[in-house]
C-alpha cells in the first residue's frame, strides 16, 4: 500500500512542478493548452524519476516513499519540464 501511496504523491508532485516551470518560465507567445501538457509531462518524468531514483538508491529495499525516490523523482520531473518549456521556444 504503501508504494502505491508514494506513486501517487511522485504523479501530484510531478503535476505541481509543471505548474511551477508554468509561473518561472514566461512566454509571450505561448498557445493554450500547454497547462495540460506540462503538468502530463511533470507527472510522468516524476514517475520515471522516483522508479529510477528508488532502483538506484534504495536497491535493497525498494520503497516509493524513500529519500532517493522522492528526491530524484523530483530533479527528473523539473529537469524535463524545464526542457520542454526552454526548447519549446525554438520549435515555433
Amino acid at each position: 500500500m504503501q508504494n502505491w501511496i508514494g506513486a501517487g504523491i511522485w504523479i501530484l508532485m510531478g503535476a505541481a512542478v509543471g505548474l511551477v516551470m508554468k509561473v518561472f518560465i514566461k512566454r509571450p507567445e505561448e498557445t493554450p493548452g500547454h497547462v495540460l501538457v506540462l503538468m502530463t509531462l511533470g507527472a510522468l518524468a516524476a514517475c520515471i524519476g522516483g522508479m529510477l531514483g528508488v532502483g538506484y538508491f534504495d536497491m535493497y529495499h525498494p520503497l516509493a516513499l524513500s529519500l532517493g525516490g522522492m528526491g530524484s523523482a523530483a530533479v527528473f520531473s523539473i529537469l524535463l519540464t524545464f526542457i520542454y518549456r526552454w526548447g519549446v521556444r525554438g520549435l515555433t
